[in-house]
């Protein structure tokens, strides 16, 4: 937060407004009005002046059926542009696609943004199995490949404020759910160079990730194969996983900038 910004009506409005687009970012099957008044601790008529009027605006849309509200299409096209601005998102793209065609799975790039794993590029192989994935959306760091890979490799500093947590998100059985155990995750990914999320975000769903590492040593991005276990068994994993490695090579072997993320 920026203790130099006047605290104005219109100052907290604004603040209000972004928090809840960020709080149903973070939300997998929506919030309703209440839940998002409890969730940041704001006037449930405020929540509602401001919901309606994102509504009405097109940055938010109301699920069919439901009181529950989700991001809208305004939001997920200002994503894509701040997307196309990391050239990094372009410069992968055809390797990823690649990628996706050659294995048959679904192929993601991810920054860190805000203590979460935000998408900046996404491949699909066209399969009958689609993951609800989208560019510019978010994932936790402790229950995914991706968010592993961002902490193992990453800023010190956030991979810190991560640990220190007391209390991390349960998604599935398999979610690591304590810094304690998180930590040997973290120290075992950096002596094997990937990271692998075993159902820990999403029953029956299995990824791999490795780092895109700048002239072999300064972290950029992180890569990812999802799919279901059925997609992943664990006796092709080494193929997945040196496949997975020519791409991140092929990538960084591009002239490839840093994303202006941290």
């Amino acid at each position: 937060m920026d203790h130099h910004a006047p605290d104005t009506p219109s100052a907290s409005a604004v603040r209000r407004t972004m928090a809840i687009l960020e709080c149903l970012d973070s939300s997998r099957r929506g919030l309703n009005i209440s839940e998002v008044s409890r969730k940041l601790e704001i006037p449930k008529s405020s929540a509602h002046v401001l919901m309606v009027t994102l509504e009405r605006l097109g940055y938010i849309r109301r699920a069919a059926n439901s009181r529950d509200f989700r991001l809208g299409l305004k939001t997920y096209a200002l994503g894509q542009r701040m997307a196309k601005m990391l050239s990094i998102s372009d410069l992968a793209l055809p390797h990823m696609q690649l990628l996706a065609s050659e294995t048959g799975l679904s192929a993601h790039l991810a920054v860190l943004d805000h203590d979460q794993a935000v998408f900046i590029q996404k491949a699909g192989a066209g399969s009958l199995v689609q993951l609800d994935t989208y560019v510019g959306g978010r994932a936790d760091l402790h229950s995914t490949a991706l968010g592993k890979i961002i902490l193992a490799f990453g800023p010190s500093e956030s991979t810190k404020h991560i640990l220190s947590k007391q209390v991390f998100a349960r998604y599935t059985p398999k979610t690591l759910i304590s810094g304690e155990a998180l930590a040997r995750e973290i120290s075992r990914i950096r002596r094997l160079g990937h990271a692998i999320d075993d159902e820990e975000e999403e029953l029956g769903i299995r990824c791999v990730a490795v780092p895109l590492l700048r002239r072999g040593c300064l972290f950029v991005a992180a890569l990812s194969l999802s799919g279901t276990v059925a997609q992943m068994p664990f006796r092709g994993m080494d193929t997945m996983l040196a496949r997975i490695a020519q791409c991140a090579a092929a990538i960084t072997a591009e002239n490839m900038p840093i994303p202006p993320l941290w």
